[in-house]
Parts: C-alpha cells; structure tokens; sequence
C-alpha cells in the first residue's frame, strides 16, 4: 500500500500547519525532508516522541522551516501504519512546500477520508466509530460533542454489534435445528425466541428514538422568522445572532430578499431566515419577497410569527396565523415590542400555538423564554445527552431495516409461520445491522463513507 500525505490543518494563513504523512516509508520520507537539531536521527526515534528541527529541500540543501516532528510506530498510530507528522509555521506557501518535499520523496497526496480510511481497515476503528470523527469535528454544542464522543469510543458500536451476535447466535441454534432434524437437539422454544427478539428490538427502537433529537443537534433547526413590515422581524434577528445582521429601519419593507444566518440558542442551532414582511402589495420586488416568504415558511421547522403588540390584531395578522395553522408547522407566537403600551391580548391567539411570547427585541429582553420554548418543542428538556446518535441517513437507514425484518419474524411467530421463514428475516436483520457497523459492510458502501471526509482527516 503506498504511503500517503495531506495537509490535516486548513489551509490559510494561521500559527500553525500539520502535514501528516503515513505508511510504511513514512519514517524514511519524514528523514529526508527533516533534520533534528541535535545528533539523534529520525529513524531512532521512538513511536510517540517529537523532535525540533528544520526542515530541508534535499534536492538543493535549502532550509524551509523550522518545525517540530512527532513519530509514530506501527501499530500504535491513527492509521496502525508507521507515521509522521510535521508542525510547522502556518503559512500557505511554507504547508504547499513542505507537502511537495512529500511527494517528491515518494508520498502521494492521500484521498478524502484516506487517514480514516485506513484506520478504519487495520483495525483500529470501526465503521461507526469512523463515522464519529467527522460529528467530532462538526459538533456545535455540548449535547453534540458528547453523543459523538461517546460513538467514537465505541458505545454505538457495541449497543447494535451485541444485537447483531444475539441475531447470529438464534440463527445459529435455528439452523442446527432445521438442518440436523436428526440430531437429538431440544426443540426451540418460540416464546424465548420471541423474548430475545424483543429485546433486541428495544435496543433498536431506542437508538432509533434518538435519532431526531440528535438530527436537530448536529444540523439545526430551519427556522423562519415571518411577519407583516415592521412588527420588528429584523430586530429580532439581530437579537438572536447577537450582533446587528438585518438592516433596521422604520420604513416599511425594508427586507425584500431573505437573510440567512445560524445562531446557537442554548444546544439548539437554529438556522435563522429574516424574510419580507408578509402583506399585499402593489411593488412587484416586494411580491417576490413575500411569496418567497411563504415558501420558507412551507419548507422549515420552525416559524417565529412575531407581531407588534402596540397596534391591534388585523385581517393580514389572521390571515398569517391561519396559513401557518393550516401547515401544522412549530410554531411560537412572538409579541415584540413590550416596552409600548399593549394591545393584544394573547388569550386570543391561544387557538394557533400554546407558545406565546412577549418580548422586547429592542432592548433584548425576552431571550431565555424563546430559548426554554425552542428547547421544549423540541423534547431537549428530556433529552439523554448520554445517549448515543446515529451519525448519519446510512447509520439509520441500516437500523429501521433491522428493525422491520425484527418485527416480521415476532409477526411470522405469532402466527404461526414455519421456522424456515422466521429463520430468513432474522437474517436479513443481522446482515442489515453487521452493515451499520462495517462488520459486513460491502466496499462501495466504505468508499462512500470516507468520501465525505476532508482530505486529510
């Protein structure tokens, strides 16, 4: 197998850069290209030590940097190749010199998820585990972090690969008693299978139960902020986001396109959309806003309906409140402006959402009963933050088709379908979970894997 490089750190200007280098020349290209300061050489250094020196163009015995070498033996490395990895200044042109010393000495440039990759088939990871790395990298929030954490030490790995050797053992039993039919074996019990069946559905159905939550975690919460002009959508968004994003004015319809941006709300990430105030109008730009407006709307999670609750209730007001309801969307009711003398009585408004607000964007009040309303529609208040989470649509394609085939096989026992045919869909169940986590996962699943990881990683 050839021996790979990248870049591992971004590649911008910054303190610092890492190029990692592995496989089995890894020790010998980092030599090449690398002199400690000092009379000990690269190849006697031992795995997990670092060394300072100065990186060397051998070609014409000129200095590139200085920098620091860190060595590792096989196995005892990320990848259980032999490796290296060199720190050095952060600068663009000095990182692209020092990768090109690389492949001149024989490294090739490593593909994306490469280093993973190869983790992944010496053994060192498994494939959930793998997957794990890039919901570490991407983690905005404790919950997150945790959850990834956790898979990445394996808790994913062993839940649904102990459910897998339960399957394989009853299969065992089950074709030992259809095949050797003459054999004096006991018969099987169908009320104990049907017991191990159940619960190995339970561990199932409750990873699966996570998934939602743990969706909502990673990627956010598409949320619409929507409105008539100047009930205070924009000001809200800047409240949100914490610093001034939208334009504010008091012209009405300053907004005509929509303004993205993602704010974190406790361990919730809501992915922020500022869109034109919803109302009729004659200005074709402003049309196109607010049918845009109304698209968003169709399409999130969340809508914050935000009224001024210094002015009355009108038909425009109704209209959107009954659009929204008609979508059966998430939906909490915002009344900005509290510092003004009110003139909404919220009871009224009870019939389209129990979530109902009143906040003072101006001056920034109202910020921890959004976040405690967010986190309450969104079940986070009951939460398991130790809880596993499937890292992606693959991890929990494979566990719900799992799940189907349990249930079929507890349906086929009850009743009363042959145990050849029971003996199938456990089957297919076993093989659906051995390929969640790689035991039994095909190669061009694997490439797929990898190739959403970054090079380098």
């Amino acid at each position: 197998m050839s021996t790979i490089c990248a870049v591992s750190t971004p590649l911008a200007q910054g303190g610092l850069s890492v190029i990692r280098i592995s496989g089995d020349n890894a020790i010998d290209i980092a030599e090449k290209i690398f002199s400690p300061f000092g009379e000990k050489q690269v190849r006697a250094m031992s795995g997990h030590t670092c060394a300072y020196g100065k990186v060397m163009n051998p070609e014409n015995n000129r200095q590139i940097d200085d920098a620091v070498l860190t060595v590792f033996i096989a196995p005892k490395s990320y990848t259980g190749e032999n490796a290296a990895e060199i720190s050095c200044h952060g600068g663009v042109y000095i990182t692209k010199e020092i990768l090109r010393l690389c492949i001149a000495q024989g490294a090739v440039l490593a593909e994306k998820g490469e280093f993973t990759k190869r983790a992944f088939l010496n053994g060192k990871l498994s494939l959930t585990q793998a997957e794990s790395v890039m919901e570490l990298i991407s983690a905005q929030g404790e919950y997150a972090l945790r959850s990834a954490n956790l898979t990445r030490e394996g808790r994913l790995f062993k839940d649904i690969s102990a459910a897998a050797k339960e399957l394989v053992r009853i299969l065992g039993e089950l074709g030992a008693w259809v095949d050797y039919p003459e054999e004096d074996l006991p018969d099987v019990e169908e009320s104990a299978l049907s017991e191990s069946l159940s619960q190995i559905l339970t561990v199932v159905n409750r990873i699966l139960n996570d998934y939602d939550n743990g969706l909502l975690l990673r990627n956010g919460v598409d949320t619409v902020i929507a409105g008539k002009p100047n009930v205070g959508k924009s000001t809200l968004m800047n409240m949100l986001l914490g610093y001034d994003r939208s334009i504010v004015t008091d012209i009405a319809g300053t907004t005509r396109d929509v303004i993205e941006e993602t704010a974190k709300l406790g361990e919730l990430t809501l992915k922020l959309s500022d869109t034109a105030g919803i109302r009729d109008t004659e200005n074709k730009v402003e049309q196109l806003g607010v049918e845009l407006a109304r698209k968003r709307i169709e399409n999130c999670s969340l809508v914050m309906a935000v009224f001024d609750t210094s002015r009355p209730l009108d038909d425009e007001d109704i209209e959107l409140l009954e659009y929204i309801y008609r979508l059966k969307k998430n939906l909490i009711i915002i009344l900005n402006k509290s510092d003004l003398e009110p003139c909404i009585k919220p009871d009224i408004m009870k019939k389209y959402s129990p979530h109902i607000i009143t906040i003072s964007a101006k001056f920034n009040e109202g910020m921890e009963e959004i976040q405690k309303t967010a986190e309450k529609i969104f079940s986070l208040n009951n939460y398991d933050p130790d809880s596993t989470i499937f890292a992606n649509e693959r991890q929990k394609s494979c566990a719900e088709t799992a799940k189907q085939y349990i249930e079929k096989a507890l349906e086929a026992l009850k009743t009363g379908a042959t145990l050849d045919a029971v003996t199938v869909t456990i089957d297919y169940a076993a093989n659906a979970l051995l390929e969640l986590t790689g035991e039994k996962a095909s190669e061009a699943v694997v490439n797929e894997v990898f190739s959403k990881f970054c090079v380098g990683k």
